[in-house]
C-alpha cells in the first residue's frame, strides 16, 4: 500500500477486469527479450532493452552461503552514505544470472521479508494455473501490494504448510535456500510476511528469477507498482521492483524492496533495506530513496551482466 500503514494488514481487494488483464500480456511481451522498462507512464519507445528471459543451468548456482567481497572503494562509499542515513541499512547487489555471487554493503543483513516475499508467492501462483494466466488478484497483490489479493492466492495454494512448500520450492529454483514461514507468528499479519529473508538469498533469487521466462510476466507486474509506492529504486527508471515495509513488536518500522536495475554493462539484482533510528516509515522511504541515488551514481561500478542465452 501507499501510505504508512503496515503492508500486513490491508483490507480491500480491488481485482482488475479484462482491460487489467490484456495490459499484463502487453507488458509481459515489452518484457521478453526485448525491454526492461519503468511504470507505465513512460512510452514503450522509452524503455531500455531487457536481459535475455532464458536462465542458466542449475548447476551454475553457487552455494547459499557464496557472498563476494565488495571492491574497496564500492565499500568506502557506501560507508560514507550510511552516517547520513540515521538508520541501520544495507544492500546486496548481483549481476543477474545464477552463476553470480553477490557483494553486501552495510550492517543490515535479515529480517521480516514483509511484501518482497509476494514475488515467489504470486510466481508460485502463476505456476499453479493451467495455462499460466496472469489473474485480477495476481496483479493486485504486486502493482498494489494488496494483502487481502494475496491472502487469497496463499489460501488457493492449499493448506499453510503446502502453500509454504510450494512457495519455497520456486526459492530452491533460484538456490534460495529460505524457509516460508507458514504459521501466523503474528497474528495480525500474514504468515508468509513474516518469513526471515535475508538480503543476500533475496538478490540471490532475484538475480535468477529475471532470467527465467515463466517468470516474465510477473516481472512487468514489478514495472507497474502503484505511484504511491515508488519510492527508494522505484524512483530510478527502468526498474522492476517490490516493497515491503512493517512494524517490529515495538513499533518501529523496516522498509525494504527488491528488483532488478538497468546499468551502462548490463543488468543489476539489489536487494536494499533500511530500519531507521526514528521507527517511521516516512523516515525508512526517504532512507531508501537516498540509497537509490547512491546506486544510480555507482551503476558503472556495480556487478551487471545480461541473461545466459
Amino acid at each position: 500500500m501507499g501510505n504508512s500503514r503496515p503492508d500486513g494488514i490491508r483490507n480491500v481487494w480491488r481485482i482488475a477486469g479484462v482491460a487489467s488483464l490484456a495490459t499484463m500480456v502487453l507488458a509481459a511481451s515489452l518484457f521478453v527479450g526485448i525491454r526492461l522498462g519503468s511504470h507505465e507512464k513512460a512510452p514503450p519507445a522509452a524503455l531500455p532493452p531487457s536481459p535475455s528471459t532464458v536462465g542458466a543451468p542449475p548447476s551454475t548456482v553457487p552455494g547459499p552461503g557464496t557472498i563476494a567481497p565488495p571492491p574497496a572503494a564500492l565499500a568506502a562509499d557506501f560507508a560514507q552514505l550510511e552516517t547520513k542515513l540515521h538508520a541501520v541499512a544495507g544492500i546486496a547487489i548481483s549481476a543477474v544470472g545464477t552463476a553470480q555471487a553477490p557483494i553486501t554493503l552495510g550492517d543490515w543483513q535479515s529480517g521480516p521479508a514483509w511484501s518482497t516475499i509476494k514475488v515467489p508467492l504470486i510466481i508460485a501462483a502463476l505456476r499453479e494455473e493451467n495455462p499460466p494466466v496472469v489473474t485480477g488478484a495476481m496483479n493486485s497483490a504486486i502493482t498494489e501490494s494488496d494483502n487481502a489479493a494475496a491472502e487469497l492466492i496463499w489460501a488457493g495454494l492449499g493448506d499453510p504448510v503446502i502453500a509454504a512448500h510450494t512457495v519455497e520450492a520456486v526459492l530452491r529454483q533460484t538456490g534460495d535456500p529460505t524457509t516460508v514461514q507458514s504459521q501466523k507468528v503474528r497474528p495480525e499479519f500474514t504468515a508468509f510476511g513474516q518469513t526471515d529473508w535475508s538480503l543476500t538469498n533475496q538478490v540471490r533469487f532475484t538475480s535468477a528469477a529475471v532470467c527465467d521466462s515463466a517468470n516474465e510476466a510477473i516481472f512487468a507486474l514489478m514495472g507497474r507498482i502503484e505511484s504511491g509506492q515508488s519510492w527508494g529504486i522505484g524512483t530510478i527508471p527502468g526498474t522492476r521492483f517490490k516493497g515491503g515495509w512493517g512494524p517490529s513488536p515495538t513499533g518501529s518500522y523496516l522498509v525494504r524492496q527488491m528488483g532488478v536495475l538497468a546499468a551502462p554493462n548490463g543488468f543489476v539484482a539489489v536487494a536494499l533495506a533500511a530500519q531507521p533510528a526514528s521507527g517511521k516509515f516516512e523516515d525508512g522511504t526517504a532512507d531508501l530513496t537516498e540509497m537509490a541515488t547512491w546506486l544510480t551514481a555507482h551503476l558503472g561500478a556495480l556487478p551487471a551482466a545480461q541473461c545466459a542465452p
